[in-house]
C-alpha cells in the first residue's frame, strides 16, 4: 500500500507493520494508547507517557539527536516522525533504507487528520476514528473565550516566545486566549519588550524549559504581570493526550 504524509512523501508499506519506531513524544503515546504496544519496538528518551511505554519500549536517542545506528539494528517495518521535531539530516538518512511517514502539526485539524493517517497506516482506522471523535467532542464541550492577550514562553536565557504558524499557537486559540504575539515560530524576546508588549497573562511552558515556581515569581516580579506555569504538554503534544487538553484549559479560566 502507498500512502501519502503530511509532508506529501511516499510511504510504501508491504503489510501491516509489525516493527514500529517512533521519533516524537506526542506519536509514541498515540501509537501505544491505538493498542499497538507489541509493535512499538523504539521511541526517544523524550517519550515519557505512558510510563509503562517509557519503561518498556528500546530508547532510540532524542529527537534531534537519533542514534541511527540503533534504529538500524531494530530492524522497523515503519518509522514514524515529524518535520519540526525531528532534524532532515537524520530523516533522509533513514529513509533510504526503511519506510517513513512524516507529519506536519499546525493546528488542530492538522493533529487529528495525523491522528486518523497513523491510524490507518497501523490497522487501526475503528480506534482512530473513535479517537478524533472523543477529541473532537471534548473541544466542543469544553468552550470558553477570554479577551486576555497571553504571552506564552518557551525558554529563557534569552527569553523564547511562541508566535504565530506553531500548533501551540492555534491551542492558545483552542483555549479561548490571544496570542500577543504577532511574528511566526519562536521569537526571541527581552524583558523590556515583554513590558513593551503588557500581555494581560504570561504563560511558562513547563517544557522545553523547566520553569517552576521560583522562576514564575521571578518573571512576575520583574514584570509586574499576572504569570502562572502551565502544563507544557497539554499545549504542544499533538497526540492522544488531546483528550486532556480542552478540560485543562478550561481550568485556566477559573
Amino acid at each position: 500500500m502507498m500512502y501519502i504524509d503530511q509532508m506529501n512523501r511516499r510511504c510504501v508499506l508491504e503489510s501491516p507493520p509489525k516493527r514500529i519506531v517512533s521519533l516524537v513524544p506526542s506519536q509514541s503515546e498515540l501509537i501505544w494508547d491505538l493498542g499497538l504496544k507489541k509493535e512499538l519496538v523504539g521511541i526517544t528518551k523524550f517519550c515519557i507517557h505512558p510510563g509503562d511505554m517509557y519503561r518498556s519500549v528500546e530508547r532510540i536517542g532524542g529527537t534531534k539527536q537519533l542514534n541511527i545506528e540503533k534504529i538500524q539494528q531494530l530492524k522497523p517495518d515503519l518509522i514514524i516522525g515529524n518535520k519540526e521535531e525531528n532534524v532532515k539530516e537524520q530523516i533522509e538518512q533513514l529513509e533510504r533504507d526503511f519506510p517513513l511517514w512524516m507529519s506536519d502539526v499546525n493546528t488542530l485539524e492538522d493533529a487529528l487528520n495525523m491522528i486518523s493517517a497513523v491510524a490507518e497506516l497501523c490497522h487501526r482506522k475503528s480506534e482512530g476514528e473513535q479517537l478524533v471523535q472523543n477529541i473532537k467532542t471534548s473541544f466542543q464541550t469544553h468552550t470558553q473565550q477570554s479577551q486576555d492577550r497571553i504571552l506564552y514562553l518557551i525558554w529563557k536565557d534569552p527569553f523564547m516566545a511562541v508566535g504565530k504558524n506553531t500548533f501551540i499557537d492555534a491551542m492558545i486559540k483552542q483555549a479561548g486566549f490571544h496570542n500577543s504575539i504577532l511574528t511566526e515560530r519562536y521569537p526571541e524576546i527581552t524583558m523590556r519588550e515583554i513590558n513593551e508588549l503588557n500581555p494581560d497573562q504570561i504563560f511558562l511552558s513547563t517544557e522545553p524549559f523547566p520553569f517552576n515556581e521560583t522562576t514564575r515569581a521571578e518573571i512576575e516580579q520583574q514584570s509586574g504581570i499576572k504569570t502562572r506555569l502551565v502544563d507544557g504538554e497539554l499545549f504542544s503534544w499533538y497526540g492522544s493526550r488531546l483528550m486532556k487538553s480542552a478540560s485543562y484549559f478550561t481550568m485556566l479560566h477559573h
